[in-house]
């Protein structure tokens, strides 16, 4: 069984190099940039010149890439090249509307397709313990879960074509809205002279322990920047849970609270930033 994968960003690259690593026949890869493909192909892949040259030559193509367009326009530029033979899995985070309008197309040519998106960051992706969430046909999950299996340990079945993102979605939201309360709840400490660290242990013994903070306040305490995972990434996750609200008729305050940090990190030009960054904007730092 032969694998494309399209799409060798910031994650993208980490989880291709596993499946190098890992499956036993032919990787094919591409990306725009050329100098990406280079280095998976120094690790084993095979780099091809485009996306249909993924499609004409695998039996499972993995895309990867940043917005709904993005994908959208992956797959119709695919779409002549896709039958009976082809699995299609995309581990984007989009608007699971898009993905299901996509997975349509792709599953009237015959083919099989699963939305797959990931949660951790990149050293996650480069450890291959990244986790997954899947939304396909049922009878499909088996047959794609040994492939995931190369990129993450936690394969979690989500139900039919848009769940695993649906369940990304809420995922992410739900980190933005935790990140929150800590950038909230430490800068208050700190200014009444309460250490980073003991904070973030006071806090590891207590009901409020959690993910965010075990893993981040040394890196806070450090003000380590450095980008695992994008300010702008995640405005733009926050942007579809907000859509997501809007189709149910269903008001998320914490939501809204959260996302008007991540404008304003926008706006302050720092959406390359690590998503660690919006403790900066909740501290003050750029406001006028």
């Amino acid at each position: 069984m032969k694998i494309g994968f399209i799409g060798l960003g910031i994650m993208g690259e980490s989880m291709c190099a596993n499946i190098v690593k890992k499956h036993d026949d032919t990787v094919y890869c591409s990306d725009l940039n050329k100098d990406q493909v280079a280095k998976l192909v120094a690790e084993g892949a095979v780099g091809v010149e485009s996306n249909i040259e993924v499609a004409k030559n695998a039996d499972v193509i993995i895309s990867m890439v940043p917005k709904s367009e993005h994908v959208k326009a992956v797959y119709t530029e695919i779409l002549p090249y896709i039958d009976e033979t082809k699995i299609c899995i995309d581990m984007s985070t989009i608007d699971p509307s898009v993905s299901v309008e996509v997975s349509k197309m792709i599953k009237a040519k015959g083919a099989q397709f699963a939305d797959a998106p990931v949660v951790k960051s990149k050293p996650a992706a480069i450890a291959g313990t990244l986790g997954i969430y899947a939304g396909c046909d049922e009878e499909l999950f088996p047959v794609i879960k040994p492939i995931l299996s190369y990129m993450g340990e936690n394969i979690i079945y989500m139900g039919e074509n848009g769940k695993g993102l649906v369940m990304k979605v809420c995922h992410n939201t739900l980190a933005a809205e935790i990140q929150n309360g800590v950038n909230e709840t430490l800068n208050l400490a700190t200014k009444f002279g309460v250490s980073v660290e003991a904070f973030a242990k006071a806090v590891a013994i207590g009901g409020a322990q959690n993910f965010y903070l075990d893993g981040q306040w040394k890196n806070l305490e450090a003000e380590n920047y450095t980008t695992a995972f994008s300010l702008e990434n995640e405005h733009k996750d926050l942007g579809i849970c907000q859509r997501l609200a809007a189709e149910a008729d269903f008001v998320m305050p914490g939501l809204e609270n959260a996302k008007r940090v991540y404008d304003k990190g926008l706006e302050a030009g720092i959406g390359k930033d690590d998503w660690r960054s919006t403790y900066k904007i909740v501290r003050g730092d750029y406001d006028a």
